[in-house]
């Protein structure tokens, strides 16, 4: 009988920290959010993705991927957006990834708030993409979901404009300048 590898305090933190922000993310897309007036498929706007950015800045590309992928793929599941959960798992774990990845290249760790920025900023066209093309499969067309499009993008614009002042402030923490 082989035994079981010990789990080191490091994995342990690691697993909590993923957890916690999968609920986050889940959390934030949920209870903090606004439909957008435009179109039927105008959009919504949450603090999701706020929360996704700031996890990649926080964490790094593995754990804002999985947050972003489960978190808001569980709010499609229960919020009745089922058919949606498949491309926010892959859209959303995407972004995650792509911002997280560029914020921590070259052991940054997030530090740099240009870099962030601009992580966010080339993170967009992924999530745009990624929801235009499922769009494109559900509603059988290829224009309807250009309608969607300045909805996502003002879902955007808004997490980079609440991600970036509280994760610069998050970064002055104790918590994070001991992980930096």
């Amino acid at each position: 009988m082989q035994k079981a590898a010990p789990y080191s305090s490091t994995r342990t933190r690691q697993l909590v920290i993923t957890s916690m922000s999968i609920a986050l993310v889940f959390v934030a897309t949920l209870f903090i959010n606004i439909k957008l007036p435009i179109a039927a498929n105008g959009g919504l706007v949450h603090m999701g993705t706020a929360m996704l950015f700031l996890i990649a800045i926080l964490f790094g590309p593995r754990t804002a991927m999985i947050a972003g992928a489960v978190g808001m793929g569980l709010f499609d599941i229960v919020s009745g957006w089922t058919l949606w959960a498949p491309f926010s798992f892959v859209g959303r774990g995407l972004q995650g990834f792509i911002v997280g990845w560029i914020a921590w290249t070259y052991g940054r760790k997030g530090t740099k708030v240009s870099i962030n920025a601009l992580a966010m900023i080339a993170s967009v066209p992924v999530m745009l993409g990624v929801y235009y093309i499922c769009e494109g499969i559900l509603y059988s067309n290829w224009v309807a979901p250009a309608l969607s499009i300045p909805g996502n993008i003002t879902q955007n614009v808004v997490g980079i404009l609440v991600a970036i002042p509280v994760g610069i402030a998050l970064k002055k923490t104790r918590f994070f300048r001991q992980r930096g």
